[in-house]
């Protein structure tokens, strides 16, 4: 759903049609976020322009700044990943694009978890993924059906088959 170091940001529930973007959020993880509230938030943060004794004051007397809310998705979503860089292209045998699902590869405590899965059965921690990369929710329907048993027999066959 989120990883564990997103628990103290703000979050919500994935929408189907959503389009989102990883974001690295105050607690230095990558995550996924809403593609607006994150313009909407850089885009606020350009747009001021302060005079020096704003910014000394600022610096003493940092202003709350507004936090972008942590989108969560279960495992077994299917979302459209844009965007992919030529290193992870190259890695995985990908494109500049693909419909990807959502899973978590590890029940651990304390330990980054979420990731994606390729049609090709290959995963990559949404912490690989560069910052900014846009994500699609393309079906939330198949979240309800997986179960964690059925994750790790899925993980087991595709370790299996390298």
């Amino acid at each position: 759903m989120c990883d564990y170091s997103l628990m103290a940001v703000p979050n919500r529930l994935a929408q189907e049609g959503e389009e989102l973007v990883t974001h690295r959020f105050p607690t230095g993880s990558l995550g996924l976020a809403s593609a607006a509230d994150a313009r909407r938030l850089s885009s606020a943060a350009t747009l001021r322009k302060k005079s020096f004794w704003q910014n000394v004051r600022e610096f003493f007397d940092p202003p709350r700044a507004e936090q972008v809310c942590a989108v969560c998705i279960a495992p077994g979503a299917r979302l459209m990943l844009y965007d992919i860089p030529t290193r992870l292209q190259l890695e995985l045998g990908v494109g500049t694009s693909a419909a990807v699902t959502f899973t978590q590869i590890t029940a651990s405590a304390n330990a980054y978890r979420d990731a994606i899965r390729f049609p090709n059965g290959r995963e990559v921690r949404l912490q690989e993924l560069r910052e900014g990369q846009r994500v699609r929710v393309i079906d939330l329907s198949a979240a309800e059906e997986l179960d964690l048993e059925t994750l790790r027999l899925e993980r087991m066959e595709h370790t299996f088959r390298r």
